[in-house]
């Protein structure tokens, strides 16, 4: 049985900076990444680059920070989208550069993990290995990185009928292995998110009839806005990740920036808290006007059914070569918001009586948001703080550490006791009317509790330091993120936290530490559900206005300073990229040759 120091399961965007980091902080180590898809870049591998990829980032905001992304070396340029192409060929360079390339093991899938019941802990893993006779064999990991993200386990559901459709039906996973069906005359595109957008813009421009379906019992259309907002034309990337800008999100970590006096004021006081609604309104309001969805009857169809404010990462970019808008109005695109009621031979038909002709069927219908690995002993989902379907319906992780938590959230954020309740008529697509079977996870699924969103804050795993999860969180700034956090994990690994949480098991035999440690856990992770409701806050962090002071707590915790800018009106006004960020290795490095 091989033995290695470290194991990371998943080589996308924040499983490659994990390895990267556990590489180059602990190069005496052994390191593998295993991955089941056939080239790394998760999101962003060979076989998901579809037709017409873009990503959401102007180039200069989704780059690694010791590894920047030029137009000398990449396919990219100055003010446009990046490519899927261009990212793909970016994280082969980086792996490449940073010597972790050999050590991905492609198609090779984790089927389970078991963890020892020793002191040290460590982990047995089994996977399906195609280059093993047996096609399984079984791997030693003294430390584990889970980093399959949240888009790698498509969800899909079966919908009535759909034997009968005699056509192409796949999860939009699946497009590029589908790329031949852009020569399809008529497709439906069901679903209202990122993805669905993408869909409906590759086909309606190669030239097929598009019926977009929107479930009128769903959660309705992103937000989706040009790369220019407000009335001054900011950079909708920078403009989320400027100091100043980021005190009007009620974030409950903060007061990690260090401005937790103007935090109170915007927050705490009903003049505020009136400010606060005004920025929010006037951002609303303006992406709403530059994309004129009221100038025709399909495109108002399109717009949000959410709050600005309320909204998480599903905020997304129009990163378009044409104008989709204008595709929509031509005779391309047509838009209905209903349900399917079944399909039939080339024929989708829905609730109200409408039908019409589709030789293909691109299901956007979301993903499973638990790892896609079977956790050993029975039981120790609770233990990781992971989704886990709890014995009964009042049982929370912690106990009532939760209810404690809503109390003291909206005690601190008046303004999240009223969320908007943006579709009454609410039902989860896995009950949707046009739904036969169910492909699903169990219904009440505990959300991720996790320390800073990275390590599981029960005894049992702070004393072993053997597991973090990276990358089960989303915001618009997810490179400097991937690379912050595969450094943090690295440092609690090797015990090198300045703010160290398995410290507390030595702080005294009250337990007071411990609490505290348990408590911020479910604290922060209980936000989620009261800030951004109508994203998956109440499954998982997801976040947008408050990646900044999420970075200045991981940086405490590494014992660097967070403040990174010259001067004070500069800390506030200039955004925040991936440069700022460069020479964190170095720091610590430095920093811990110096104790």
């Amino acid at each position: 049985m091989d033995n290695f120091d470290c194991v990371v399961v998943g080589a996308g965007l924040y499983g490659l900076a994990a390895a990267k980091q556990f590489h180059v902080t602990q190069p005496t180590k052994s390191l593998a990444i295993f991955d089941s898809q056939s080239s790394l870049g998760g999101t962003w591998a060979d076989e998901r680059l579809y037709p017409g990829l873009n990503s959401n980032n102007l180039l200069g905001t989704y780059e690694y920070p010791d590894f920047p992304m030029s137009s000398a070396s990449f396919p990219v340029k100055s003010g446009k989208h990046i490519s899927g192409n261009a990212i793909n060929t970016y994280l082969k360079a980086y792996a490449a550069h940073f010597g972790i390339a050999n050590l991905i093991r492609l198609e090779t899938r984790v089927l389970s993990a078991e963890h020892q019941e020793t002191l040290d802990g460590g982990w047995i893993l089994t996977i399906d290995d195609p280059q093993n006779a047996k096609n399984q064999s079984k791997i030693f990991a003294r430390r584990l990185i889970i980093a399959t993200g949240l888009t790698s386990d498509a969800f899909m559901p079966r919908f009535k009928g759909q034997e009968s459709f005699d056509g192409k039906l796949f999860h939009g996973k699946y497009f590029q292995q589908n790329r031949d069906t852009l020569t399809a005359k008529t497709v439906t595109v069901f679903g209202a998110s990122k993805f669905s957008w993408d869909t409906v813009y590759a086909y309606a421009t190669a030239g097929a009839k598009v019926n977009w379906v929107i479930r009128s019992e769903g959660h309705g259309p992103c937000w989706i806005a040009p790369p220019y907002v407000t009335p001054l034309k900011r950079w909708l990337e920078k403009l989320a990740n400027t100091r100043f800008l980021t005190w009007f999100s009620p974030c409950i970590w903060g007061d990690a920036d260090g401005y937790s006096g103007i935090r109170a004021f915007y927050h705490g006081t009903a003049f505020g808290r009136s400010i606060v609604n005004t920025f929010w309104k006037i951002l609303g309001n303006d992406v709403l006007t530059l994309n004129n969805y009221d100038a025709h009857p399909d495109t108002a169809k399109l717009k949000p059914w959410t709050q600005a404010m309320f909204t998480g990462s599903s905020f997304s970019i129009l990163n378009y070569e044409q104008d989709i808008f204008e595709l929509v109005k031509s005779n391309k695109v047509d838009v209905y918001v209903g349900e399917i009621s079944h399909l039939s031979p080339r024929r989708v038909h829905l609730v109200d009586g409408t039908e019409f002709e589709s030789e293909v069927f691109v299901a956007n219908t979301g993903w499973k948001h638990i790892p896609p690995i079977k956790f050993l002993p029975e039981g120790i989902e609770k233990d990781l703080g992971i989704p886990y379907q709890p014995l009964t319906d009042d049982e929370t992780p912690y106990g009532k550490l939760g209810l404690q938590a809503d109390q003291d959230i909206l005690q601190r954020f008046p303004r999240l006791k009223t969320p908007p309740v943006w579709n009454r008529n609410y039902v989860p697509l896995t009950h949707g009317k046009g739904i036969e079977s169910r492909d699903e996870e169990p219904p009440a699924l505990t959300p991720y509790m996790l320390y800073h969103f990275l390590i599981p804050a029960s005894v049992r795993f702070l004393r072993t330091r053997d597991i973090a999860f990276a990358g089960i969180m989303s915001n618009l700034s997810n490179a400097p993120t991937a690379h912050i956090t595969g450094l943090w994990i690295s440092a609690h690994f090797s015990g090198m936290l300045e703010v160290d949480p398995a410290k507390t098991l030595d702080a005294g035999d009250d337990g007071t530490s411990l609490a505290k440690i348990q408590y911020e856990t479910v604290l922060y992770n209980r936000w989620g559900r009261w800030r951004y409701p109508t994203d998956w806050g109440n499954k998982n962090p997801n976040f947008v206005f408050d990646a900044v002071p999420y970075l200045d707590l991981l940086q405490h915790d590494l014992g660097l300073k967070s403040h990174r800018k010259k001067g004070w009106f500069a800390e506030m006004v200039e955004p925040y990229g991936p440069e700022d960020y460069a020479d964190i290795n170095n720091e610590w490095e430095s920093k811990n040759k110096a104790i």
